[in-house]
């Protein structure tokens, strides 16, 4: 996963804020070998790169993190002929630097999450794959999105290890506590399974996750969503600045 390669084609799944990159926007109805997507994949040619965009929690954001259809998305992606996926995950700080508003490129993961399909191999009759899955975003991708921070101004955090929670609801601050000593430095909803995944589609796929609050029961007030909210839609406006100079970055590769 960590040789060098050509993308022309890049995957992006994330949120409100991601799904305008300007000019004519093409859509793809494509259908998945493992049922509904969250929705339809839009298309932004970019130069010699297109993007393609999967809304993650759906067009109207009413999917919830453990409902999400995960093999779908990375299904309808991978026929859509991605090279690589850019994941862009809203999370909580748990280490000291994980402040609100920062923005980090994990290296590592914590599945703790339960009750999903985190296969393409469930059925007896299904290729079995036993994936390769001890660096989880050890792929070329995450090395170009760090290369894309002083190029774009953007201050990101290099490593880290994420914990991904079941959700709904977030978590109790006795529970952050355990993924303290589990050495967790953000925790998050929706990591899993796609970049195990991601990884079984034999597509690269890396991480950009955006603090959106101090976990559970280590900031100064309970968390509220509102600040959730307000902290988002700064913290956005760089993950673009991010993402178009990480796009420029593919567009000039040889």
């Amino acid at each position: 996963m960590g040789e060098e390669c050509q993308l022309r084609v890049l995957g992006l799944i994330g949120g409100t804020g991601l799904d305008d990159w300007g000019g004519e926007t093409l859509v793809h109805d494509i259908s998945s070998d493992y049922g509904q997507a969250s929705g339809d994949v839009a298309e932004y040619p970019l130069g010699d790169l297109k993007i393609l965009f999967m809304p993650r929690h759906g067009p109207a954001h009413s999917i919830a993190p453990h409902a999400v259809n995960y093999r779908a998305n990375i299904d309808v992606l991978r026929k859509a002929g991605v090279d690589a996926i850019v994941a862009v995950n809203a999370v909580g700080g748990i280490s000291e630097h994980c402040r609100p508003g920062t923005i980090h490129v994990p290296d590592q993961l914590i599945d703790y999450t339960w009750g999903r399909k985190h296969s393409f191999s469930l059925n007896a009759d299904d290729h079995l794959q036993h994936i390769e899955f001890a660096e989880p975003f050890g792929g070329n991708l995450r090395k170009r999105i760090i290369n894309a921070g002083p190029q774009s101004g953007v201050r990101l955090t290099e490593g880290g290890c994420l914990a991904v929670c079941q959700g709904p609801r977030l978590e109790t601050a006795a529970e952050i506590r355990r993924l303290q000593k589990d050495g967790a430095d953000l925790v998050g909803m929706t990591s899993m399974p796609e970049a195990a995944l991601a990884r079984e589609a034999g597509v690269d796929y890396a991480s950009i996750c955006v603090v959106a609050n101090r976990a559970a029961g280590l900031g100064d007030e309970p968390v509220s969503m509102d600040a959730i909210d307000t902290t988002l839609k700064h913290a956005m406006v760089n993950v673009r600045t991010l993402l178009h100079a990480l796009v420029k970055d593919l567009s000039s590769a040889d």
